[in-house]
């Protein structure tokens, strides 16, 4: 399965914090269809994610009823992103 759209990065602040794109409702729904057959557990979705050139291996997260897409911070390094940017995200589930 392809999924492109496009977000805005956001940032968690917890005590891990981290950089995300949360995946919109109609892909999610999607992705939620097909995540039984998919998941390696706790609802985490494999896949292979690009921004730009930068392509890495990423699992999705389920959040709210949605997915969020974690960005590494080589990637954010690689592209030039900040929070608050908006990408263009590409990903291959599977």
């Amino acid at each position: 399965m392809e999924i492109v759209f496009r977000g805005v990065i956001w940032f968690w602040r917890g005590p891990a914090p981290w950089y995300f794109v949360t995946v919109p409702e109609p892909h999610a729904r999607e992705l939620k269809a097909i995540s039984a057959t998919v998941t390696y557990g706790w609802g985490m979705i494999p896949v292979q994610a690009r921004i730009g050139n930068t392509q890495w291996m990423t699992s999705l997260w389920p959040k709210d009823d949605r997915y969020i897409v974690p960005i590494k911070a080589s990637v954010r390094v690689a592209e030039k992103l900040r929070e608050d940017d908006m990408v263009t995200v590409h990903l291959t589930v599977g």
